[in-house]
């Protein structure tokens, strides 16, 4: 049994941000994407399937979430040569804060293109893909606290210390 210190308190708290605001943003975006999908279907029977991918596409921030809220808790709780100091937690919290704030504010952004990307497509079908193209790019910033978030996991000692 790992000891909860004020070290690992703090990681833990940084897992539930990096997937407490990434899942929140992906659950919005992708009310938001299937709200839209759902009238272009009625309005278009064969939009299904690119509304379902529309819809989809916010999901990968929560994947991100995911991904760093497991490696910090490998990190922290599983890690037995790490001890997990305070300043090794606000690390973390650092971590997790990076990827939390970027995933949840590149999934609302990505949910609002790939939203009205469903309505042009179910104008013009040629837009697909482009639609997919104008929706991926809000990603990038997701990407980017993710990258900090590995590193700051990493060379901290977090993870492989």
């Amino acid at each position: 049994m790992v000891e909860i210190t004020m070290g690992t308190a703090l990681l833990a708290v940084a897992a539930g941000i990096a997937i407490g605001f990434t899942g929140l943003g992906s659950s919005l975006g992708q009310s938001m994407v299937a709200t839209s999908s759902v009238g272009a279907v009625a309005e278009k029977s064969e939009m299904f399937a690119q509304g379902v991918l529309f819809s989809a596409l916010p999901e990968t921030q929560a994947i991100y979430g995911f991904l760093i809220a497991i490696l910090l808790i490998v990190g922290g709780f599983l890690g037995a040569e790490t001890t997990i100091t305070v300043e090794l937690g606000i690390v973390a919290i650092a971590a997790g804060t990076a990827m939390g704030l970027a995933g949840l504010g590149s999934s609302l952004g990505q949910s609002m293109v790939a939203s009205s990307s469903v309505g042009a497509v179910t104008e013009n079908p040629d837009m697909f893909a482009q639609g997919i193209l104008f929706s991926a790019l809000p990603e990038t910033q997701a990407i980017y606290g993710f990258l900090i978030a590995i590193l700051l996991i990493i060379f901290s000692g977090i993870l492989g210390g």
